[in-house]
């Protein structure tokens, strides 16, 4: 398999290896919340691919035939989608490749791809003074999303995962689930009231655009501030 891809609406792939890293924050270096420990290893038995970018207005529209972002602009990232709605564009999408392969990442997924081998608290190590570089956050967005794939890309070639907007994630969030996580390829509960969100938006403050920085939401709720990359399975 080639190490990138391009699909049918222009979504960019990107070939994440299979491997291990350290899941969570630190609690001493990065003043990491309860819910992001303890630091545990997790395992990946097989590689996986993931969007480049979150996706963008014009690859929804060209599935659902509809935008209902409040920032429009085609290379903008789609928001004001809920979890449910993303579940119906990846049905769809899954038909027209006549797949079954696309999905949300699970947040041990999105970590892992986020960090890129960093064991810091940002993708490029922990030195906050440079996180304008990678991500549009409350202290350089001016309110606003921004086309995708503006700023610096992290180790593995993926842009945005810190900052522009929070993304969805597979998993019901469930914030004691690291003290009993499994270690090769966790899946978080199999119920629960929220979904989990991770990467932080335009309007974070930049502690909470951390690689370990977990946020979480209603599945129904939709909000300018919250999108979604996908995951394919190889």
């Amino acid at each position: 398999m080639t190490d990138t891809a391009t699909n049918s609406i222009g979504m960019e792939l990107i070939l994440i290896p299979a491997g291990s890293f350290r899941m969570g924050g630190d609690k001493v270096d990065e003043q990491a919340e309860d819910h992001e420990n303890p630091r545990h290893v997790v395992k990946f038995s097989e590689a996986f691919l993931m969007g480049r970018y979150t996706v963008t207005q014009k690859q929804w529209s060209e599935i659902m035939e509809t935008n209902p972002s409040e920032f429009v602009d085609d290379s903008r990232p789609v928001e004001r989608v809920s979890w449910h709605d993303v579940q119906v564009f990846i049905q769809k999408l899954n038909a027209k490749e006549v797949t079954h392969t696309y999905r949300l990442p699970t947040e041990a997924e999105w970590e892992y791809a986020a960090r890129a081998g960093s064991e810091g608290a940002y993708t490029f190590g922990s030195d906050r003074a440079i996180l304008s570089q990678y991500a549009w956050y409350g202290k350089n967005s001016e309110g606003r999303t921004h086309s995708v794939g503006r700023l610096n890309p992290n180790a593995w070639g993926l842009y945005d995962m810190h900052g522009n907007i929070h993304e969805w994630c597979r998993d019901w969030f469930d914030r004691n689930f690291y003290s009993q996580s499994p270690t090769l390829d966790p899946l978080g509960p199999s119920e629960g009231l929220a979904k989990a969100l991770r990467g932080g938006d335009w309007g974070s403050d930049g502690w909470y655009c951390r690689c370990a920085s977990r946020s979480l939401s209603s599945p129904d709720r939709r909000s300018n501030r919250v999108g979604f990359r996908l995951v394919k399975s190889t």
